[in-house]
């Protein structure tokens, strides 16, 4: 699942599109040594296919970060804790011109965000060593490091300032609680009374993955890179976080925000603006209409670069990368405007003559780079997916001050490592980090599928996963996997979900039916105020082109999928009766409930909705699986987290009753503690799989 976004609701589309569909991102182990998987050597697979405790086995690396001078890059290695089932993080080193692998900070605890200096000399981190995250320092020449903070809350966006003498970061800051009633008696010595009653009156009371906010907004800091107190420079009751970019003399910094009055009910707008460090003062950059979001201003203090999308109230909606000069009035110019991708991950060349960023392409991952006068250059790289759980597309990189590009790549037998590409771009695999735990395993072969709409003859990307030893004179079962979003993407990546689901022998096919992400948007918004529609037929025919291959079982038809998955499962067996058993993971059932609890109501109900759910009743109903519930014949798990607040349990168990009301075979799995990320946790991940997995075998014809 998602993050909880630093400043709540900014860009929410794209937390849409990764929080309705929950990217499960974990890892651990080795690479030119054994590491800390010794330890979790005890549970790897010793049979030649992949099973449930493998998924502790497995690494992947993430942040790679260059060194401003020296041939070196920082990487995390993402591992798990099997003895606290939670995420490690390892800091290691590359020397690009020795090619030796050493760890940096890799002593048991978890470290992150490592952030250099601008002469190199020194490196930022993020702990939390002693419960609460907290920011270091280690001076790279003789090893020493330093606490820096004693910070109440968690700090993030590590900048350091050109000049090196401080640290920006920002920083949940709360305010003081309020309560309408104040006649409340005193509780007498050593009575035992009921705890406070909660007093709400705000717009966004409550986020996925956080539970119940705190009074409080996100504010920028800055902190001497020698340590002491932090000086807090925003303090207005707006939200002031994301990333932050400082002035070339080192005494101001960029930010975005939504500083309107009336914030909360504007999810999808904000502003870049520039604060003074040393008196506060904050002054607007831009102004236009829609959101604003991730100032850069380039090496040579001349620009600001930022990513600006053109709100036009569509569901699915791409950014565009924006240039202005800071000593010119004149305004800013787009410098990829018949870009129809998402862009991410912007950052300036060295020479400041142009940019770097990466986009979504046809379900790929892709680089490019652009001038500052507009000219576009696609880069041959292909960024790897680093979501382990189901196979999303995702990926990182960053440019050293000679153009060579640092990137994650993997395949669908690996997750995600690292290579470099220098100027003769010839790609270089720097990391194997998985082959300790996956060579000794047959994995399940993938490939990609032709499937053709029936519905209006579009090209409809699709991969299918045959289980290891495949046999193509024999027959399977099939399961179709659904992503979410909706407006998300799956691709030909390495997916623990469908490895261990092949791994227990069945076929697997997901795809990208429309609404999927980086297809541009028009084909993501065929399903703009029309949520599910043709989209299952897509899908149905993804499950056609895998059954006319000859192999499958067609008594042995399963569907799943989580989130926006999770509401085409539902809406397909409402709408079929074809396939032995469903799980519904995570789903929204009831538009109009779902519009009224969410925690992203104010963005749903104005971008997913054409008007305020109470006055569009009939076409929600429309579009709700629910509406469907008395077409069900297909016994039907349910799956969700039982803190889930971006589709919210409430959603699961009006379909539960209904299916019991009806008499249909079914069940309710609750995961405690879990949030829509329902798989953020190794254990969740394999309770999930493996509870999917047992009841389609309850279903399976033998």
């Amino acid at each position: 699942m998602i993050k909880r976004p630093t400043r709540p609701f900014q860009k929410i589309s794209l937390y849409v599109a990764a929080s309705i569909l929950g990217l499960t991102t974990f890892s651990a182990s080795a690479l030119n040594t054994d590491g800390d998987k010794s330890a979790q050597n005890h549970i790897a697979s010793t049979t030649s296919v992949l099973d449930y405790a493998d998924v502790f086995e497995l690494e992947y690396a993430a942040s790679p970060t260059f060194h401003p001078s020296k041939e070196m890059l920082v990487y995390e290695r993402r591992s798990m804790d099997i003895m606290n089932d939670r995420s490690k993080i390892q800091l290691w080193t590359y020397d690009l011109k020795n090619q030796q692998h050493l760890p940096l900070l890799a002593d048991g605890n978890s470290y992150s965000s490592p952030r250099f200096s601008a002469d190199g000399g020194r490196l930022a981190y993020l702990s939390a060593q002693e419960g609460k995250s907290q920011i270091f320092v280690r001076w790279m020449e003789t090893n020493r490091t330093a606490k820096i903070s004693s910070l109440h809350s968690s700090p993030s966006n590590l900048t350091w300032s050109p000049d090196g003498q401080s640290i920006a970061f920002t920083m949940f800051t709360g305010t003081q609680a309020t309560s309408l009633f104040k006649d409340m008696p005193k509780m007498p010595k050593d009575a035992n009374w009921a705890g406070t009653a909660k007093y709400i009156d705000t717009t966004q009371y409550r986020s996925d993955g956080a539970g119940f906010n705190s009074p409080g907004f996100q504010q920028v800091y800055v902190i001497s890179a020698e340590g002491g107190t932090p000086h807090q420079v925003t303090v207005d009751k707006f939200n002031h976080g994301g990333q932050l970019s400082w002035s070339a003399d080192s005494k101001a910094l960029y930010f975005s925000a939504n500083r309107d009055e009336n914030w909360a009910l504007l999810p999808y707008e904000s502003n870049i603006y520039r604060v003074d460090v040393a008196t506060g003062k904050i002054q607007s950059v831009t102004e236009v209409s829609g959101p604003e979001s991730a100032p850069l201003i380039s090496p040579n203090g001349k620009y600001i670069a930022y990513e600006w999308v053109n709100d036009r109230k569509l569901s699915y909606q791409v950014n565009q990368i924006m240039l202005q000069a800071l000593d010119s009035d004149k305004a800013a110019t787009s410098l990829t405007p018949a870009l129809d991708r998402q862009i991410s991950s912007v950052q300036w060349a060295n020479n400041s003559k142009g940019l770097y960023y990466s986009y979504l392409d046809e379900g790929e991952t892709k680089l490019a780079y652009v001038s500052i006068n507009g000219k576009i250059k696609a880069l041959p790289a292909r960024l790897g997916s680093q979501a382990l759980g189901r196979p999303y597309t995702s990926g990182e990189f960053d440019v050293s001050a000679k153009g060579e590009i640092v990137y994650t790549i993997n395949d669908s037998q690996r997750p995600a490592d690292l290579a470099l590409m220098s100027s003769d771009k010839r790609p270089k695999r720097l990391t194997s980090l998985n082959e300790d735990a996956l060579a000794h395993v047959t994995l399940a072969k993938v490939e990609a599928i032709d499937v053709v709409s029936s519905v209006d003859k579009r090209n409809i990307d699709a991969w299918i996963a045959y289980p290891p030893n495949f046999d193509a004179s024999k027959k399977y079962p099939l399961i179709i996997e659904i992503h979410g979003g909706p407006h998300a993407a799956y691709t030909e990546t390495f997916s623990m979900e469908v490895q261990l689901m092949a791994a227990k022998g069945y076929v697997v096919v997901w795809s990208n039916p429309r609404g999927s992400s980086s297809y541009g948007e028009d084909f993501a918004n065929l399903i703009h105020h029309n949520y599910p529609s043709e989209d299952y037929n897509d899908l149905m025919d993804v499950v056609d082109a895998a059954v006319v291959k000859g192999f499958i079982d067609d008594r042995n038809l399963f569907i799943t999928g989580g989130s926006g998955g999770g509401v085409l499962t539902a809406w397909s067996i409402g709408k079929t009766n074809r396939f032995a058993a469903a799980v519904v993971a995570k789903p929204v059932i009831n538009w109009m409930s779902f519009a009224l609890t969410a925690d992203a109501y104010p963005f749903f109900t104005q971008y997913w909705m054409e008007d305020m759910p109470w006055n569009i009743s009939d076409k929600l109903w429309k579009r709700s699986p629910l509406s469907l519930v008395g077409n069900v014949t297909t016994p039907t798990m349910l799956l969700t987290g039982e803190d889930d607040y971006r589709t919210p349990i409430s959603e699961t168990e009006q379909y539960y009753q209904a299916l019991r009301l009806r008499q249909i075979d079914s069940a309710m799995v609750r995961i405690p503690g879990a949030s829509h990320g329902i798989a953020s946790r190794p254990s969740h991940l394999i309770q999930k799989v493996g509870n999917i997995i047992a009841w389609f075998e309850k279903y399976k014809t033998k």
